[in-house]
């Protein structure tokens, strides 16, 4: 018996939900690196990026890239400095605009270019950087990112990025600022022959070099995200399906290391299954025009659009676990339903700022819910919804600092899916609550959003003013608690734990039915014969019966 309470203890403590762990360091004090990543600086205000074409060599044995970005851009205004971003170790060698070079100061990973032309509003610009080292090297795919330099059980080269938070610019030159997403982009990628390279979009062409190495060209039709752009290089095998969805034919390419081929044709199954139940709650798939790819890589995985990178180990659940402690969590696999939910909340609905992440993880985390809803009924959902939402940390607040590239506390997943659960249950109107979902992502379709729209939709779209509800769990760490006595057939209740004005009517269960409470932060009471009461779980209100 003892032996077996070891094990208990032993798991808790070393299961640790990843998901939740923070991408960035975790600080409170910012440097002007920081503000330079992470706002929107003269430099980069007044262009606005249109296409991309980046062209690059990655060499597997010297964990090496060089290559260029042609950066075409809308002058929005006149100005003559530019702002690039290209982390250390990294180098920009040479900027040219028609030919010219053009002169570049560095701080630090921020570059600023001095243009020879007239900047005239409403021109179209166009210029190239080229670039060359050694990248940085991922040292906690994906969460830590940069290049994950691996190889296969075959001894070849498994190579794959990753970079939300610490951003593209680790691995190619960019705007490295979500607010301006370019508008469509050609990726070139060069590497050795044996191998294949697997990026975002449609593959156009694949030229071979004569000199043992190959150039796959894709390209990508949509407003892509910076750190949505991947490069994945294995022994991949290819096999596909046609999807037949609310826009019509979706293409679904699956690439995966050659050994893994049989075993990935039954365990991606879940992947139409996702697009089915997806589709019927937020709309259809965001980017039919490049299709939908999965991706196995030598980390757990990533949202990267069009391109989903995947290596859950072909297990259910999250690497073989039930995150929920439920059951629910071994019904699917977690990187296929979760990293594919970002297709409509970070890839279609993006935030401006990281400090709003929780808009990507709240919505996306609560989608596992919905997956589960759609094939095993609401139940399923509910279950697993509350049962992931008993490792809330409230730790720090869901949104994080604005302008210094920081993002909020990891309980934007599970808070955050708890918190969209909670709403749920304040409409009291199923199909309204999913045609508001599909409408969030018509209403943003392929947008990048801060905080207070999606807010507004939300307030707009339910008829409730939801100010205080947001304030109260984005913006406190506590979750508000009913406080309650019964004495002589009278219930006593109170909301502690809260903001001010935060009065949000909860669903309890007394005397064997349900009935609506209406706390506040002063006492109130009301006649019953119940001995006790108990909140409906799918409230995300703690409770202390005193």
């Amino acid at each position: 018996m003892k032996t077996r309470y070891l094990i208990i203890l032993l798991a808790i403590i070393t299961s640790p939900i990843i998901e939740a762990q923070g991408l960035l360091e975790d600080k409170n004090t910012f440097t002007r690196q920081d503000t330079l990543r992470g706002s929107i600086t003269p430099e980069r205000e007044w262009w606005d990026v249109t296409y991309y074409h980046l062209d690059v060599k990655v060499d597997p044995d010297n964990k090496y890239i060089s290559g260029k970005n042609t950066v075409q851009y809308k002058v929005l205004k006149p100005h003559n400095l530019l702002q690039i971003d290209l982390q250390s170790p990294l180098q920009i060698t040479k900027v040219t605009q028609n030919g010219e070079d053009l002169n570049v100061k560095h701080d630090g990973n921020a570059h600023f270019i001095t243009l020879k032309e007239n900047q005239i509003v409403g021109d179209i610009k166009s210029l190239e950087i080229h670039y060359k080292g050694n990248p940085q090297v991922a040292k906690r795919a994906p969460w830590d990112g940069g290049f994950s330099w691996k190889k296969d059980e075959n001894g070849k080269h498994f190579v794959a990025t990753s970079c939300q938070g610490l951003g593209a610019s680790v691995w190619w030159p960019n705007k490295d600022h979500m607010y301006d997403e370019v508008d469509s982009m050609l990726i070139s990628v060069t590497n050795p022959k044996e191998l294949s390279n697997i990026s975002n979009g449609r593959l156009r062409s694949v030229k071979d070099n004569n000199d043992g190495s190959v150039t796959s060209n894709w390209f990508v039709n949509n407003p892509i995200n910076n750190y949505g752009v991947n490069v994945n290089i294995g022994d991949y095998v290819h096999f596909s399906e046609v999807f037949k969805g609310e826009k019509g034919n979706l293409d679904m390419d699956y690439y995966v290391l050659r050994d893994n081929l049989e075993k990935a044709k039954e365990h991606f199954k879940d992947a139409p299954k996702m697009i089915k139940a997806f589709e019927h709650w937020f709309g259809p798939y965001p980017f039919y025009e490049d299709g939908f790819k999965l991706v196995e890589v030598p980390y757990l995985g990533m949202e990267h659009q069009s391109s989903i990178t995947y290596g859950n180990k072909y297990k259910k659940g999250y690497l073989g676990r039930d995150l929920s402690n439920t059951g629910w969590g071994l019904k699917f696999d977690f990187i296929i339903i979760h990293e594919a939910g970002h297709e409509w909340f970070a890839n279609n609905i993006t935030y401006k700022d990281i400090a709003d992440m929780w808009i990507h993880e709240g919505f996306t985390a609560y989608s596992e819910g919905l997956y589960l809803e759609y094939h095993y009924g609401k139940q399923a959902g509910d279950e697993y919804t509350v049962g992931k939402g008993k490792d809330i940390k409230n730790d720090r607040p869901i949104i994080g600092y604005y302008n210094v590239n920081k993002e909020g506390s990891g309980d934007m997943y599970n808070k955050g899916a708890y918190m969209l659960h909670t709403l749920r249950q304040l409409i009291e109107d199923d199909e309204k609550w999913r045609m508001i979902l599909r409408g969030l992502n018509k209403t943003f379709y392929h947008q990048t959003v801060t905080t207070k729209q999606i807010e507004d939709y939300l307030s707009k779209t339910t008829g409730i003013d939801l100010t205080e509800f947001f304030n109260q769990y984005l913006r406190d760490v506590r979750i508000p608690t009913l406080e309650y006595e019964i004495k002589n057939n009278v219930l006593k209740f109170r909301y502690t734990n809260i903001i001010e004005s935060f009065d949000m009517p909860i669903k309890i269960h007394i005397n064997g039915s349900e009935q609506w409470l209406f706390p506040k932060a002063e006492w109130q009471t009301m006649s019953t014969k119940a001995d006790d009461i108990k909140i409906d779980d799918n409230f995300l209100v703690y409770s202390k019966k005193l």
